[in-house]
């Protein structure tokens, strides 16, 4: 078991994580105008905790305010991105833990 003070942190982007057996954690931390471009997490949904400054999530293009306290949780499927509002945005994201990511092969095109 692990027990860390997420607010003293130092970092930048993703600044901590870690994972158990079920469970990834991250630790990300943005300045202004920062943040995470829009993506889709295809596997499992996604808890974020907006932990000091302020920020907006964007979940399938519908922004929500963020401020510290802010808790979401990000269906599977869903497009979402996170933008750091003025004072820089520190939050946590929790979800299942799940595979590495996989590089598919393409089938062989017609000769």
């Amino acid at each position: 078991m692990e027990i860390v003070d997420l607010t003293a942190l130092d970092g930048r982007g993703p600044a901590w994580g870690t994972a158990s057996e079920e469970l990834n954690a991250t630790l990300l931390v943005w300045r202004a105008g920062e943040g995470q471009p829009e993506h889709v997490n295809q596997q499992c949904d996604v808890a974020i905790l907006a932990l000091a400054g302020s920020g907006t999530l964007a979940v399938d293009r519908s922004e929500h305010p963020l401020a510290a306290g802010s808790f979401a949780i990000v269906p599977r499927g869903a497009s979402r991105s996170v933008a750091a509002g003025p004072d820089g945005l520190r939050c946590l994201t929790v979800h299942r833990r799940r595979g590495g990511l996989q590089i598919a092969r393409l089938p062989a095109s017609p000769s």
